[in-house]
């Protein structure tokens, strides 16, 4: 099981910290040169993509600081999502769905090998941090599927940011081992959201994914057999109305 320490209030400030850390120093190497760390967004607007690899590797090690397979679970996740911000670039399918239609037609697109490793990552975590087999495949559907919903409502600025944060905070509120992994994402969001929100910045596949799968960790550790059930109908059903859930996201 996950431990209780670090406290909540650690967790979150040091991620804070380290993904603000993380982006200026990326900022300041830009490996690869500039251009590979900028996308044009919805609006047509130049934005930069270090806050997403800043915020994932910040998550990451606050997490195994609680646990070492939440830490994996997070960097796995982030970087199925960095494979897919570079491989998957001018790419607009969006969506389970999508990748899965691609791929029975024989075409594996780097959404479809994002798919999969997220959800192999998710199921060796929740192999990990449960005993029981169905507990162990329930997590692993949890931490998956909330890393889908988070790069879900990632589609204007600051929802996904916004999101992470509104959806860690029951979380945050109370005691017990789901806090800190959900602290640490609030955290790495909060540190984030106003250059996202203004637009000079955005997470990414890399750090939706990375947040998401965080915020699935904490749910996994603070949860038994039926709030594993209640949460993974959750994000299953966000999965199967993705494009509907999207559309939401845009309209808030």
């Amino acid at each position: 099981m996950i431990n209780r320490l670090p406290r909540r209030g650690s967790s979150f400030a040091l991620a804070a910290a380290l993904t603000r850390a993380g982006a200026a120093a990326l900022r300041a190497w830009a490996p690869g040169g500039r251009e590979r760390w900028e996308r044009t967004n919805y609006a047509g607007r130049t934005v930069e993509l270090y806050a997403g690899p800043a915020s994932a590797l910040a998550t990451a090690a606050c997490a195994g600081r609680v646990h070492p397979v939440a830490g994996f679970a997070v960097l796995t996740v982030g970087a199925c999502g960095a494979y897919d911000d570079v491989a998957g670039a001018g790419d607009e399918r969006r969506g389970f769905r999508a990748h899965l239609t691609a791929l029975m037609d024989g075409e594996v697109t780097s959404g479809a090998v994002k798919l999969l490793g997220i959800s192999a990552a998710g199921l060796v975590a929740g192999a990990v941090l449960k005993e029981r087999l169905l507990d162990k495949v329930l997590a692993g559907v949890v931490i998956a599927g909330a890393a889908h919903f988070v790069n879900l409502v990632d589609v204007r600025p600051g929802r996904a940011a916004g999101a992470v944060l509104a959806l860690g905070a029951p979380g945050l509120l109370r005691s017990g081992p789901g806090a800190a992994p959900a602290a640490a994402a609030m955290g790495a969001a909060a540190a984030v959201l106003p250059d996202d929100a203004a637009e000079r910045t955005m997470l990414g596949d890399t750090g939706a994914h990375a947040l998401g799968a965080a915020l699935g960790t904490a749910v996994v550790a603070a949860n038994g057999r039926a709030g594993l059930v209640a949460h993974a109908a959750a994000v299953v059903l966000a999965a199967v109305y993705g494009d509907a859930v999207s559309e939401l996201a845009r309209g808030v």
